[in-house]
């Protein structure tokens, strides 16, 4: 406010011109990286800019340039620690272009209901990005019209897909092999897995990465156990598997699950790491915190929706190819709840 008590309006573009001593379309071409300004001009208009605090206003260069900038995120979910990390990065990314981000939130995975989600978000205009980590998702990204333009965030692909698919994924068949490898490591016969729900009825590059190090250890495979994405489901799973003394090591399909399998155990009088070793998935902010702090794999969601605001950006504003597909590497995180077997089993 200023010194009679009235708020201060913002400033436009016309102040930035005035006080830089330039033409309002001056200002415009300088605000969007026009090359056919001089320097010295260039840096007048700036420092007008910074001194009178001038944001730019998305609508206004909406109109300006014929394209909405804007973009839809479809999402199923936007609680857990995934999900809603995506979702910050793609709003972290679209806000430093001067993008407005709404959120479309996908309640059923029944074709009308995605149908109308995807409609809805294709009606805002501009761009879309798809989290398909679960049905509902993979069905929105197969349902956005030719010629939108379109990134989905998927689970790991079996293969590369092509120019015509702009994906990007974590590699969860490396994260899953990495610590399955370092629990068969520490001595273990075989490594237990509570698993997450698929995107789709194959086998999950998660499961792919565990049978792997498996297979190359040498080691049984028990049967996954398919599980929910949450404590509760991770706590009914543990509780069965507690009952059999020769499981010494559990991995976990993500931190959440984790929680639950650690009550579990704890609740059957089974100790971690002392006679069974756990292991989560994602290094969710809490999983360092627990007690035994949470062995786990990192897997840098919030940059992978930067990822994906980064290829949609490129296709909105015709500067960047659609390939490659950018692809987030996992690194394991040793905490205390890993350790060697009980040496009477």
């Amino acid at each position: 406010m200023n010194v009679t008590g009235h708020t201060r309006r913002p400033a436009s573009i016309r102040d930035v011109a005035t006080a830089a001593g330039v033409s309002y379309q001056t200002v415009s071409r300088v605000i969007n990286g026009h090359p056919s300004v001089r320097p010295s001009t260039r840096e007048r208009v700036l420092a007008a800019i910074e001194e009178l605090g001038f944001r730019r206003n998305a609508t206004a260069l909406a109109l300006a340039s014929g394209r909405s900038r804007a973009v839809t995120v479809l999402t199923a979910n936007t609680t857990h620690y995934g999900y809603a990390s995506i979702l910050q990065g793609i709003e972290e990314a679209a806000r430093a272009a001067s993008y407005a981000v709404g959120i479309g939130v996908l309640e059923s995975a029944e074709d009308a209901a995605v149908a109308a989600e995807v409609q809805r978000a294709a009606d805002a205009g501009g761009g879309i990005v798809v989290i398909a980590y679960d049905p509902a998702g993979v069905r929105a990204l197969g349902a956005v019209p030719a010629g939108l333009p379109v990134v989905g965030v998927v689970e790991t692909p079996a293969s590369p897909p092509g120019g015509d698919r702009p994906w990007v994924w974590t590699d969860d068949r490396e994260a899953a092999y990495q610590a399955t490898s370092h629990l068969l490591s520490l001595g273990h016969e075989t490594v237990h897995y509570v698993a997450i729900p698929s995107s789709t009825r194959r086998t999950s590059a998660r499961t792919s990465g565990w049978r792997q190090a498996l297979k190359e250890a040498g080691a049984p495979e028990p049967r996954p156990v398919q599980s929910s994405w949450g404590p509760a489901g991770g706590h009914a799973a543990a509780l069965k598997l507690a009952k059999d003394r020769s499981v010494t090591a559990i991995l976990c399909g993500n931190d959440d699950l984790a929680l639950g399998v650690l009550r579990a155990l704890h609740e059957s009088g089974r100790s971690v790491p002392g006679e069974v070793s756990v292991a989560g998935f994602d290094d969710a902010p809490h999983s360092a915190f627990l007690t035994p702090s949470l062995t786990t794999v990192r897997l840098d969601f919030t940059g992978l929706g930067r990822s994906a605001f980064a290829l949609l950006h490129g296709v909105l504003e015709e500067s960047a190819p659609v390939a490659p597909h950018p692809v987030s590497v996992p690194e394991l995180v040793v905490r205390e709840s890993s350790g060697p077997p009980p040496a009477d089993v």
